[in-house]
């Protein structure tokens, strides 16, 4: 469903993402991982066309999205949904205007029915009964739930995650890696979530990428990954600095 073959971005001199490699199968959940700053989340918006890149290609079902026009791009958008780090709801709209924004804008489907899909969702991700809220009214983790039930109100095939449970406590984080789960196998999308919660990373993922230096320096199984002997791995793992930090 997704490869990503030989990507490098750079932003004047630093040079973020530098030959990264890596596929996603349909229907599979990979956890992308790194140190803060190795530059997850610019990857990730590679992913939908938001950035591109220097050199490489981002393949979508095996269509070739790092040179496509912005037109061409639309297209292939409909496919994904995604959920930001910081949920992005719009702060004057309700819950039912922010989920069912790209279905009214979109205008190909009637009140009564954007409203019918609305409240799928919103009982999708716990949140039944919300429709008339505002994000002012709603806790962080509720926040979360309304931005996932926007991502995949659209029905995508693919599910972007950008540091889901970020800002969470332990017991509302949780809940979001349970819903991730719940939301993969009902819908059964191809999800790609960028996170440093590594607690997340074992309940929500089948395979995990380790970034850093801007390549993908190991690539397992989730099970295999924590118990790599890798010394990269294990000192991501155990959260330790290289070498090289300690003298700075």
């Amino acid at each position: 469903m997704i490869e990503v073959r030989a990507l490098a971005k750079a932003f004047g001199a630093q040079r973020v993402l530098n030959g990264v490699d890596f596929q996603v199968a349909a229907g599979e959940t990979v956890a992308i991982v790194g140190r803060s700053g190795c530059g997850k989340s610019v990857l990730l918006k590679h992913l939908i066309g938001l950035l591109r890149p220097d050199a490489g290609e981002v393949r979508i079902a095996g269509e070739d999205i790092s040179r496509m026009s912005e037109r061409q791009l639309l297209e292939v958008r409909r496919r994904f949904g995604m959920l930001f780090q910081g949920a992005a709801l719009f702060d004057s709209l309700t819950v039912a205007e922010n989920v069912g924004f790209a279905l009214a804008r979109d205008r190909s489907m009637s009140r009564a029915e954007i409203a019918r899909r609305v409240g799928e969702v919103l009982e999708l991700v716990g949140l039944p009964g919300t429709e008339r809220q505002k994000p002012a009214q709603l806790s962080g983790g509720m926040k979360k739930r309304v931005g996932l039930a926007r991502a995949i109100v659209y029905r995508p095939e693919i599910v972007l995650y950008d540091e889901p449970t970020t800002g969470l406590d332990p017991i509302m984080a949780d809940s979001i890696d349970q819903l991730l789960v719940r939301v993969g196998a009902q819908l059964k999308v191809t999800s790609v979530v960028v996170t440093h919660d590594l607690r997340s990373v074992r309940r929500v993922s089948q395979r995990v990428l380790l970034l850093h230096d801007g390549r993908i320096q190991a690539a397992a199984d989730v099970r295999e990954f924590f118990a790599s002997r890798d010394p990269l791995v294990c000192r991501f793992v155990q959260g330790l600095a290289d070498a090289k930090e300690t003298t700075l």
